[in-house]
């Protein structure tokens, strides 16, 4: 399988023959992103307004972000491998038409239970159509454009962080304790209709052409397509990753969640084994793991589940200290994000323009100024509670926050996937994905506990400052790694200039 691997065409290969749609492609990806993304900042907003209209009880309003999550991260690495073996784009149509049809559902929700049936479908066609994009992206894109492309995706998503909190009260504000809350699923809905005329008008259609060889194949007496996507492989890795996901999104409901977490453990060792056995049988595996083997990708996938794990809780820790500590709105605590949302864009479009050029470098520096905005942050917040400055400051401090999330994620995203090959560009991808969603359960559940456990001691200030220093030492591991993953480079470039 080894050598499988090493002869596939890699993403940073040079390509003689670009396809002339590839911008036009990656305009349908950028869009729907956006789209995703509105959805997901939206609804953070709109949660007061939803347990208001339909009556929900706390854990319904939970379920209503708990629900996206899991089945967006339980599918996300079968839908990538999906991607590989029958086509990205057809794959990636059909996650936007679910996505599209769930966010009508959300919207003419009668209650609760409904809302929630809808969001759990809502995180299925996320799950299917994100590892497409980053699949086709590695797919169409070679060298510096790749970068480049990577770059536009992170300015997207620095610009829907930014206008969805915004956009979201704007739309309460003018349909109402009801109306409102509805609009904020509805308006992805005629997004996602555009994206899905645009896709079948643009899009090649490799879905049908692999659809029908996997049909040939069966049909003289080869291996099917449906065994080609290993569904056992599939199957564990699912309730691997849902088991570990469970009792960081539920914890505080029952406690006895936790005893799912050795269950992922060793569901996950299971795995491991199955695709070993499938590979040494010369047959598919949903993941091959020997691109672990590949330094730079592995290296890759933990500064970025680090990185998850530590950053995502800013913005939450944010909005309660805003709220709760100081008494702001909703809207008031959302603008403090605008500045390090549109940076963030900013950085990111610089970054994916150099990233080929600098390379893990970029990545540091962006680590580095994540430290630097949180250490400010703590400072502010420290002056604000003496009476010595306004917590307004930390629109300035968080801005270098911003910055780093752009000049982090996309580059990070095209180092990671550099060296991978293309037959495994979708599920590689969604592996890298997986990581952050799983970085980004565990450290929203860890850090926000020590944050209301340390609040029974202290006031709302320092219980903000004792959850930003422990961000701080996450990422501190994170920039471990990446200085090693500089180093195993200049390395292995050293070796062979010899």
């Amino acid at each position: 399988m080894k050598k499988n691997l090493s002869q596939g065409p890699r993403p940073n290969d040079p390509d003689p023959s670009p396809d002339p749609a590839r911008w036009r492609i990656l305009a349908v990806l950028l869009t729907t992103i956006f789209m995703s993304l509105i959805g997901v900042s939206i609804v953070n907003v709109a949660l007061p307004s939803i347990q208001a209209s339909l009556g929900a009880t706390q854990s319904d309003i939970q379920w209503v972000l708990s629900g996206y999550a899991l089945t967006f991260g339980v599918i996300l690495v079968a839908a990538g491998r999906a991607g590989d073996l029958m086509g990205r784009g057809g794959i990636f149509l059909i996650g936007v038409a679910l996505f599209t049809a769930s966010s009508i559902a959300a919207g003419f929700a009668p209650d609760a239970r409904w809302l929630n049936a809808a969001r759990f479908i809502q995180g299925v066609g996320s799950g299917l159509l994100n590892p497409q994009g980053l699949g086709m992206i590695q797919q169409y894109f070679r060298g510096a454009e790749r970068g480049r492309a990577f770059g536009y995706f992170g300015t997207i998503v620095g610009f829907s962080v930014a206008i969805g909190p915004v956009l979201g009260g704007v739309l309460i504000e003018l349909g109402g304790s009801d109306l409102g809350w509805r609009l904020t699923f509805l308006v992805n809905v005629p997004i996602g209709f555009l994206v899905l005329y645009l896709g079948l008008k643009w899009f090649p259609r490799p879905l049908i052409r692999r659809l029908a060889k996997a049909s040939d194949a069966a049909g003289k007496g080869r291996r099917s397509g449906w065994r080609t996507l290993d569904p056992v492989g599939s199957g564990l890795l699912g309730f691997a990753v849902l088991a570990v996901l469970f009792p960081f999104v539920e914890s505080r409901t029952s406690p006895l969640t936790w005893l799912m977490l050795p269950a992922g453990l060793l569901l996950t060792a299971i795995w491991v084994i199955w695709e070993r056995r499938m590979a040494r049988n010369g047959q598919s595996p949903m993941v091959d793991l020997d691109i672990f083997s590949t330094s730079s990708f592995t290296n890759g996938v933990l500064i970025m589940s680090l990185y998850f794990l530590g950053m995502t809780s800013i913005w939450v820790l944010v909005a309660l200290y805003i709220q709760e500590g100081l008494g702001m709105s909703a809207l008031q605590s959302g603008l403090f994000g605008i500045p390090a949302a549109l940076l963030s864009s900013w950085a990111a479009d610089w970054a994916g323009r150099r990233v080929m050029h600098l390379g893990r470098k970029i990545v540091i520096g962006g680590l580095w100024l994540a430290v630097i905005g949180l250490a400010l942050s703590i400072f502010v917040i420290y002056l604000e509670e003496h009476g010595l400055a306004s917590a307004w400051w930390l629109m300035l401090t968080l801005s270098f926050v911003g910055i780093a999330q752009g000049s982090v994620i996309s580059p990070n995203q095209t180092l990671t996937l550099m060296d991978v090959p293309l037959d495994y560009a979708g599920s590689s991808g969604a592996i890298m994905q997986t990581g952050q969603r799983i970085g980004t359960s565990v450290g929203i559940a860890m850090i926000t506990a020590a944050v209301f456990g340390s609040l029974t001691l202290t006031s709302w200030p320092r219980a903000t400052m004792i959850g930003f220093g422990f961000i701080i030492l996450v990422i501190l591991l994170a920039l471990g790694v990446a200085w090693k993953d500089l180093h195993d480079r200049e390395r292995l470039r050293t070796g062979a200039s010899r």
